[in-house]
């Protein structure tokens, strides 16, 4: 950059530039439509005078010659034959006179015009006065007629100063013709010096932006694209109008942000390698935890529960009722704990084992979580059913454990009625809805996010089995394939649950039209 060529630049703001440079452009361009506004309006005044006036003038003069020819020959013919019927020509042309005497009246523009006309009316006056009348009330009459001398120069004076009018008319049509294309003429050269100013300014304003603009700009781009490219330490700034140097300004400001940015990110992220392998260690010692868990506190446990069993059987009887109570207590107490290890310590394998994900037909794993509920149905007469299910991708296991344990929940908080569950499937944009709607006892909305709390319950233990772990568990295993899982606000009886999960990328059918798993129709199970 050392070696490029000095800018020179205007210190001043560009804003002010630009609108001096404007104010300019304005006057000039003010300037020109004046001009042009004073070309059109000569160019329509002349165009009005020859199309609205002189036009209409000439071709309404023209007419009247012909109507005047017309009556000549009528009355001539009329005196010759002395038939009525040669008149018609006559009268026909008296009344085209009257109208076309009018229209050209109408029209004309000069004195010169309507005193060629006057003379036209006087001599048609005179040559029926003199002449035409006299013919037909004497070939009417059968009397002696006119002499045709006198007719031929009346009618003579008639022609003449028609054709003068006509001749008049025609001079003044060129010259209002020559007016139109003199104003047209300047229309152009009005327009053209309108481009060319505009061209020239055009031209002008480019040059002007790109030394004091585009210039600026592109070293101030050329400085930031190699802080982009790594050289961070890279100072920006250039030479320009106000406005640009106060952009290189908050460049380099925003440069020196962000190298301390950038520090405090990299002492951020050597934090946070420490506590990443800090977090190894801690997941190191709870894998140790969770085989402590499964084997060796396990142990111990079996040992109390089973030596409790023989004193509960040895000496079932033989002690106090209070003593036979303690040692049911210990004994439950010990398969309890038992079966909230298993359980905790299946809630921390989920997404730890080395189930691979695959595409599953949903109907066919609700079937599989029926038929691990069978024992479950039969006891309470229970129903399941479900439509159309999509295919997803899962590890089969996980998802089946899911599906269980809301049918599951929906046999064993049952009301008086024998329950009924019936699955569902909706595509909601690029996930499958998948509701198990029940009549059971139903769930307050308060409680929609404490149930999938784990080991939360909303009844006693004595009276419904369980330790509150399975929908933490759904919960669990529903996110870890990337989707959700929630209750849904229904009517009561009963409640709806809602598992969401990603639509496949091939292509997959909609509910409506998906294949169930085992028959055309609704598929249900019964016992």
């Amino acid at each position: 950059m050392s070696g490029a060529e000095p800018e020179v630049v205007d210190r001043r703001s560009l804003r002010r530039l630009l609108v001096m440079a404007g104010a300019v452009g304005a006057v000039v361009l003010v300037l020109a439509a004046v001009l042009a506004g004073l070309a059109m309006t000569n160019l329509d005044r002349d165009r009005t005078v020859l199309l609205d006036r002189l036009d209409p003038a000439a071709l309404a003069a023209s007419r009247l010659e012909a109507a005047l020819l017309d009556q000549e020959t009528g009355i001539r013919g009329y005196a010759l034959a002395g038939l009525p019927a040669f008149l018609d020509p006559y009268r026909q042309g008296r009344a085209d006179e009257a109208q076309q005497v009018a229209g050209v009246r109408g029209a004309l523009v000069s004195p010169q015009t309507r005193a060629d006309l006057d003379a036209v009316e006087a001599a048609s006056a005179d040559w029926h006065r003199s002449y035409a009348d006299p013919v037909a009330a004497a070939t009417a009459a059968r009397a002696p007629l006119p002499s045709p001398e006198v007719g031929k120069a009346g009618f003579d004076r008639v022609r003449a100063a028609a054709d003068t009018l006509v001749d008049h008319l025609s001079t003044e049509r060129d010259a209002a013709r020559a007016a139109v294309d003199s104003a047209a003429t300047t229309v152009r050269l009005v327009g053209i010096g309108v481009l060319v100013l505009l061209a020239v300014g055009l031209v002008a304003l480019l040059t002007w932006l790109a030394r004091v603009v585009v210039r600026p700009t592109e070293r101030l781009a050329a400085e930031v694209r190699e802080v982009a490219a790594g050289d961070v330490d890279r100072h920006v700034g250039t030479r320009g109008p106000r406005e640009i140097n106060a952009l290189g300004r908050d460049v380099e400001a925003m440069r020196q942000a962000l190298v301390a940015e950038m520090a405090h990110i990299e002492a951020a992220r050597h934090e946070l390698e420490e506590a990443g392998r800090e977090l190894e260690r801690s997941n190191s010692d709870l894998e140790q935890f969770a085989y402590v868990a499964s084997h060796d506190l396990q142990e111990p446990l079996r040992k109390v529960a089973s030596f409790c069993q023989l004193l509960q059987r040895r000496y079932a009887g033989q002690l106090d009722e209070r003593a036979d109570q303690y040692i049911e207590f210990a004994v439950d107490g010990a398969k309890r704990m038992q079966v909230l290890i298993n359980d905790l310590l299946a809630f921390s394998r989920v997404g730890r084992g080395d189930g691979n994900a695959e595409v599953l037909d949903a109907g066919a794993v609700l079937d599989r979580a029926v038929e691990n509920l069978a024992g479950a149905l039969e006891e309470s007469g229970g129903e399941i059913t479900h439509g159309p299910l999509p295919r997803v991708r899962a590890e089969p296991a996980l998802l089946a454990t899911v599906f269980q344990n809301l049918l599951g929940n929906a046999l064993k908080f049952r009301g008086d009625d024998p329950p009924r569950v019936h699955v569902t499937a909706e595509r909601d944009g690029g996930r499958w809805l998948l509701r198990f709607a029940d009549n059971g006892l139903g769930i307050e909305s308060e409680y929609a996010d404490r149930i999938f709390t784990i080991f939360q319950r909303l009844h006693p233990k004595s009276a419904y089995p369980g330790t509150g772990i399975g929908l933490a568990m759904c919960r669990k295993i529903v996110e870890h394939h990337g989707g959700s899982i929630w209750l849904e606000d229904s009517a009561p009886p009963g409640s709806t649950f809602v598992v969401a999960l990603p639509v496949l990328d091939e292509p997959d059918p909609t509910p409506d039209t998906a294949v169930p798993s085992a028959s055309d129709h609704q598929e249900e199970a019964r016992v």
